[in-house]
């Protein structure tokens, strides 16, 4: 089976089927990765693999059930089994509340036959010398480097019994270095998101982390309490993603969340901020590329696998601080009422000033700066209210300058109301989140000033 080009499995499966309508969906993955650890790389390797989801549909009096069978490492006596599993599932489910017809009309893709991409640890050839350049500078200045470097591509086919034949290669890459000093009591921490390592400089990032354990040399106690905060691009985009996640359009109809409105409909139409704030997606946003069609493995509030195929297009959530689109299916759109605005694969947020952080920094008399946040959770759905910590460095700004570390904090606060409360937005740049790097890695952010975020309780983490 390995052997087996992709497209071929997803036109056997196909074959395969006696069910009203099917959905084949093959993901070739390869992954290259680098692992280091007190200034010495420790592991490195390459992966491959092959995943393959088939959604049967079966029609009956009650309307249309669907079942999905997803299953790795399939070889060719497993594929006829599969394609049974996901038709037994199908018979004996009821009808799918989110039944579509199938897409139909959407031109296949040129390299549809085509062999998939794969990355190899060449990927990092100039990576690779220049992190160990970082390593003898870090060395040399006293401070142990540690993280990991990760690059994914994944050959996605999908092919459907109404005649779709589409393919979309995804790369995506990942940095994450962390400095500390020999006595393990200051560390700092930087991520960067990259399609192919070729503008990720190993180098600047570790002057960036020699830099923040200079600033942690004086330590400063702080209490709990509300303090102006410089959020970096990281961690806006780890609070404007989660947003992101919360904003289906029939839970919000349905008053579940906080984009419904009271007595009842949506927030569609509200200002959600002062600041001119376009938060967008746009599966062709330079850098950030994305798949152009959706890719469902499962259905779900904000997903739905009749949707397979259905070409996306540039969305604004929120328009010049105004609550533009919520995200929707066919099925919940028409629920709705609203336009079909399916999730896509990135996430920017637009219409802030040129500012750098470090010229908003200089810009402040006094107030905290953050380098990113963790263990985010939900709190309340009602008002989405996150907690969370912060990690790897809290600095305090008296006239402009870092004149020290404080420590860290628990906080508690709501996307939506810090977009309402933020007084000043910098330069839009690409950022890696660092809660949400596992599952979401295309973002690009400015930083926010927040006057008065709400650092809750005091943390003993580092």
């Amino acid at each position: 089976m390995s052997r087996t080009k992709p497209h071929e499995i997803v036109e056997r499966a196909l074959a395969l089927s006696t069910a009203d309508g099917c959905v084949v969906i093959a993901d070739e993955e390869s992954t290259a990765n680098l692992r280091w650890a007190g200034n010495t790389l420790t592991t490195n390797g390459v992966t491959r693999g092959r995943t393959l989801t088939v959604i049967a549909t079966v029609d009956g009096k009650e309307g249309t059930a669907s079942g999905v069978v997803s299953r790795s490492a399939v070889t060719e006596a497993d594929l006829e089994p599969l394609v049974r599993a996901a038709e037994a599932a199908a018979r004996t489910a009821g009808p799918a509340e989110d039944a579509q017809p199938l897409v139909t009309g959407t031109p296949s893709s040129p390299d549809f036959t085509d062999a998939p991409a794969e990355t190899s640890s060449a990927v990092f050839a100039d990576f690779a010398p220049a992190l160990g350049e970082a390593f003898a500078r870090a060395r040399a200045g006293g401070r142990e480097l540690y993280g990991f470097a990760n690059h994914e591509l994944v050959s996605t086919y999908v092919g459907t019994s109404t005649g779709l034949r589409l393919r979309h290669d995804q790369p995506n890459g990942t940095l994450e270095l962390n400095a500390k000093s020999p006595d393990r009591q200051r560390s700092a921490w930087a991520g960067r998101s990259t399609r192919d390592f070729k503008d990720v400089d190993p180098g600047a990032l570790d002057a960036e982390l020699a830099k923040r354990l200079g600033w942690a040399e004086r330590r400063i106690e702080l209490p709990a309490g509300r303090y102006e905060t410089l959020l970096p691009p990281t961690a806006v985009a780890d609070l404007l993603i989660y947003q992101m996640w919360s904003a289906a359009a029939r839970d919000a109809a349905e008053g579940r969340t906080v984009f419904s409105k009271p007595g009842g409909g949506t927030r569609l139409g509200e200002r959600l901020s002062e600041l001119p704030l376009t938060l967008r997606s746009d599966p062709n946003e330079p850098g950030l590329e994305s798949a152009p069609f959706v890719i469902a493995h499962s259905s779900g509030d904000d997903a739905s696998v009749f949707d397979n195929g259905l070409p996306l297009t540039p969305t604004a959530w929120v328009r010049e601080g105004e609550l533009a689109h919520l995200t929707t299916t066919r099925h919940s759109a028409g629920l709705t009422g609203l336009p079909v605005a399916p999730s896509i694969g990135n996430l920017i947020l637009d219409g802030g000033g040129e500012k750098s952080l470090d010229e908003m920094v200089a810009a402040t008399e006094r107030g905290l700066l953050l380098t990113c946040l963790w263990y985010i959770r939900e709190v309340d759905p009602a008002t989405l209210l996150l907690t969370g910590l912060t990690r790897d460095g809290v600095y305090l700004v008296e006239n402009g300058e870092v004149v020290g570390e404080v420590n860290n904090f628990r906080f508690n606060e709501s996307p939506v109301d810090l977009l309402s409360r933020a007084s000043e937005a910098g330069r839009t740049e690409k950022t890696l989140p660092r809660e949400w790097s596992d599952w979401f890695t295309r973002a690009a952010m400015p930083a926010l000033r927040i006057p008065d975020f709400n650092m809750s309780s005091v943390s003993k983490g580092v």
